[in-house]
């Protein structure tokens, strides 16, 4: 079906760029899509329409069409393909014609202008047509329109160079995700009265909040469930809405930038999900999430900004602040994410600061490592953060990594960057893993044991020292120092600067170990060359900065007030886990190496960070040079073997 439609594209070729392609397509898809769906009872609608004189006619007209949505006009996609002479005027007639909720969709299309261009183009006709000829879009499910929809939606981010990352996440990745946010609560929903909301505050065509309704209709049919979502992108977003419309779901579909335009303020949630863009920065929004941020946690940025080229963290601290306080029913939200946010910023970064604050509140309750090539628009390693303000008991002040990156089938044909596909049983085998974790990490006889490891929070965070080392100086003069001060900036303006190099030639290849000796050398040669010695700090330093090398043999250099001056070139930093003595650290791993060197404990930092693949690193020894050699040798004989087949 999506092939068929996308056929189209040859009558828009040469009128329209690639790119442009689905401002057309997209639109007509989901007019034909609604046009089919109401057929049945179309002439009943117009019927009921004519034979009412009130004004409000839309829910009588709804219970006829048996849909909550309609249309009273005398057009469908059959009349207007028969008449080539009034097409555009017949089309907008048929528009006009839909309930108010359908107009509202199709008005995110700009479909009005894009008619007036087909029509200039004299292609109208021609796509109208094409698109009336196709059947059977009545009868496919809403969960296979979705399908088409996305691989629609795929071809044109694929035209367009759309960023990796956005659009849609494959199903197999959404029924994973699900099943790892929801099992764990299977019980509880499967019990009676469940009311459940759902959020997804960059939900796209729908995908995820479709797939979380259905596996909770799976284990409760009776659950009442309500899904909520936010979309920036406008053709997502009235394909979403169309969706719900369709299904006659509750709840509701916000249209606008989740950061600066929170659709659902003051709404809390039972389970969150979301598939934010990878790598998107957030700049168009800057001053909006500034602002919010400068309101501490009254606001929902309270924890930190990340930085301006990547917003994952801004949804993630979006979902957080939606989640319904844990003296009611609590809340769990799964977000998918690249491997930047594990370990991007540095301590006391706004990163690290976001990090930190998740697990001092003991929130994130696992992070599962997907395989590569999973996604349609990026073959990039990706994760999934679980979090929850009500984590069993069990992994109270705990975190699950869970690797399944080797958990994936090769699929028997790509889809732009997807290569790999998980299937049920690796869902399945994945979500008994997350679900038994505490019990499998213990036991090491577990054929997956490995796969799977428990921390504490507080494992993931450390100080930063500065390690200082004494500056160690010799001071001499020679052909490149008096280069240095002849151009020196700082002395530049200084009327003595000629003078000074000129009586500074006569000490030329003298060497001085301590600033004492240099001082009264450099003065008495100053004064014997009738040369003025400067008297600024400014011009000091510059002098002293061309006369000074970097010696580890030289005198170690102090303030006035006696406290050693640091060498910059020789800092150094060490990452101490947070639970870890300072001090014995330092005497245990640094002292011995470097004994002159000292902690600044005034630039002592806290950071976070969750270094997962270092945690699942197996080392595999290089092969025996035995074995090298004679790979090589083989090769070596191969190739005489070649040269002499060519020279004959």
């Amino acid at each position: 079906m999506a092939a068929d439609i996308w056929s189209v594209a040859d009558l828009l070729r040469g009128d329209y760029k690639r790119h442009e392609y689905g401002g057309v397509i997209l639109p007509f898809t989901l007019l034909r899509r609604l046009d089919a769906v109401m057929a049945p009872t179309r002439q009943a609608v117009r019927d009921r329409d004519s034979s009412l004189t009130i004004e409000n006619k839309q829910k009588m007209l709804e219970v006829v069409a048996k849909l909550p949505f309609y249309n009273t006009s005398k057009q469908d996609f059959a009349t207007i393909a028969s008449d080539s002479t009034s097409v555009a005027k017949n089309l907008r007639d048929y528009i006009n014609g839909f309930s108010p909720n359908v107009r509202t969709i199709l008005s995110r299309f700009d479909l009005d202008n894009e008619i007036t261009r087909l029509a200039g183009a004299k292609i109208l006709y021609g796509v109208v047509g094409k698109f009336a000829e196709m059947r059977d879009l009545d009868r496919l499910s809403n969960h296979d329109m979705g399908y088409v929809f996305e691989h629609l939606i795929r071809k044109f981010a694929e035209d367009s160079n759309e960023t990796a990352g956005e659009h849609f996440t494959p199903r197999e990745v959404i029924k994973l995700m699900v099943n790892l946010l929801v099992a764990p609560d299977a019980e509880t929903i499967a019990g009676d009265g469940q009311v459940i909301n759902i959020l997804d505050p960059a939900c796209g065509t729908g995908g995820m909040l479709t797939a979380a309704e259905d596996y909770i209709k799976l284990l409760n049919p009776n659950a009442t469930v309500y899904l909520f979502g936010q979309e920036l992108n406008a053709e997502s977003w009235a394909i979403c809405q169309a969706d719900m419309l369709m299904r006659e779901q509750r709840g509701t579909i916000h249209f606008g930038n989740s950061f600066s335009e929170d659709g659902h303020r003051g709404r809390k949630f039972d389970y969150m999900l979301a598939n934010p863009p990878f790598g998107v920065e957030w700049k168009k929004v800057k001053i909006d999430v500034e602002n919010e941020a400068e309101l501490g946690h009254a606001g929902r940025f309270g924890a930190g900004l990340p930085r301006i080229n990547d917003g994952s963290f801004l949804f993630l601290q979006h979902m957080l602040d939606k989640m319904d306080p844990v003296e009611g029913k609590g809340s769990r939200l799964a977000i998918v994410f690249n491997g930047s946010p594990l370990f991007t910023g540095a301590a006391e970064s706004g990163e690290s600061r976001i990090r930190q604050w998740i697990l001092e509140n003991d929130w994130l309750e696992g992070i599962v490592a997907l395989p590569d090539q999973l996604f349609y628009n990026t073959g990039i390693s990706t994760y999934f953060w679980i979090l929850s303000n009500r984590k069993d008991e069990k992994l109270r002040r705990k975190v699950i990594l869970l690797d399944a990156r080797d958990q994936w089938e090769k699929m028997r044909k790509s889809f732009g960057d997807k290569r790999k596909q998980i299937s049920d049983d690796q869902i399945k085998h994945i979500t008994e893993l997350y679900v038994d974790a505490v019990k499998i990490a213990a036991d090491t006889g577990y054929p997956d044991h490995t796969k799977v490891k428990i921390f504490g929070t507080r494992d993931f965070g450390y100080h930063r020292i500065t390690v200082e080392r004494p500056l160690k100086l010799r001071f001499e003069i020679t052909e490149d120092t008096l280069a240095a001060m002849g151009s020196a900036k700082a002395l530049a303006k200084w009327g003595g600067r000629e003078a000074l190099v000129t009586a500074l030639r006569g000490v030329i290849g003298t060497v001085w170990w301590t600033k004492k000796e240099a001082t009264n050398a450099l003065h008495a040669a100053t004064a014997a060359g009738g040369a003025q010695w400067p008297s600024t700090a400014a011009l000091l330093k510059a002098v002293w900065g061309a006369v000074s090398v970097s010696d580890p043999e030289g005198e170690v250099q102090k303030n006035r007030d006696g406290s050693i001056i640091p060498d910059p070139d020789l800092r150094d930093y060490e990452n101490i886990p947070l639970d870890e003595d300072i001090e014995k650290y330092f005497a245990r791993e640094v002292t011995p190496h470097v004994p002159d060197a000292w902690i600044d404990h005034d630039k002592t930092k806290v950071g976070y960070e969750i270094p997962f693949t270092r945690h699942f690193y197996v080392y595999t020894p290089p092969r025996p040079l035995a074995e090298i050699d004679a790979e090589l040798r083989e090769l070596e004989t191969q190739i005489q073997k070649l040269l002499g087949e060519v020279t004959g």
